[in-house]
């Protein structure tokens, strides 16, 4: 009775492997989506039952990473992987445009507030150029009165350091 029972199971599990794969060939030729829910679905058996069998569940993941569509559609089949390198392409392209929205705005801002200052008549004043030659040689000469300073600390603390010495001479021979 046993034997019976184990052949039944098998008959039943090879009518259920016989529906799944009619059903995917039904959805590949059909150009329909291809996963394992909807396969599962078509052939009346569980998800667990594809699972369980791997070459099923092989068979499945394959058809879903092969393009998908009706062969009268125009154009080039689509897969998985095509969709995914155009997802991948259009994100790259939607953060370069935004990169260049940015630097644009940022130079309109400029050019307008220029443009308003000027018009305000709050803008640079006409002797700009001279104001700015006036600052470069203030620098410079703030850059040589720091340098002449510097080198007299120098000198002041050497003479220091030669009367430190005199003083402790003369301390000596007292």
């Amino acid at each position: 009775m046993s034997t019976a029972m184990a052949d039944g199971r098998r008959a039943d599990s090879e009518r259920r492997r016989q529906r799944v794969k009619t059903a995917l060939q039904r959805a590949v030729a059909d150009g329909t989506t291809v996963s394992v829910s909807g396969i599962a679905r078509q052939a009346d058996v569980d998800r667990t039952f594809l699972y369980r069998h791997r070459d099923l569940l092989a068979l499945i993941h394959a058809a879903e990473r092969e393009p998908h569509g009706s062969p009268s559609s125009a154009g080039p089949p689509v897969s998985l992987a095509s969709l995914q390198a155009d997802l991948a392409n259009s994100h790259a392209r939607s953060t370069r445009l935004v990169t260049q929205i940015r630097r644009l705005e940022r130079r309109l801002s400029e050019l307008m507030g220029e443009q308003t200052w000027r018009e305000s008549g709050l803008g640079a004043p006409a002797d700009h150029e001279e104001l700015q030659r006036q600052v470069v040689n203030l620098e410079q000469m703030n850059t040589e009165l720091t340098a002449r300073l510097e080198e007299r600390d120098a000198e002041l603390e050497a003479a220091r350091a030669a009367n430190r010495e005199l003083t402790r001479a003369l301390n000596q021979r007292a």
